[in-house]
């Protein structure tokens, strides 16, 4: 196995992984948030802002992790 083909392995893991915990995390956060506004829906406004905040946050995170795997692909500083 050459030293692209390990590289093109690990950004496939990055977005892969990446995606499935950003998956995971956003459906149990917003499972979290169905919970809190059934116990107390005088609380939902804020509470539905925080978790929009929160989803983009975690969105971000997954696409900074795209960013670093498709420099990784494209820019490749581990090439000769």
């Amino acid at each position: 196995m050459g030293n692209i083909a390990l590289v093109a392995l690990a950004c496939g893991l990055i977005i892969g992984l990446g995606a499935i915990g950003a998956c995971i995390g956003i459906g149990v956060m917003g499972g979290k948030f169905i919970e809190a506004a059934a116990r107390q829906p005088e609380l939902m406004d804020r509470l539905q802002v925080k978790m929009f905040l929160l989803a983009g946050l975690i969105d971000a995170n997954f696409l900074i992790g795209v960013g670093i795997a498709m420099m990784f692909c494209f820019a490749n500083p581990f090439g000769g």
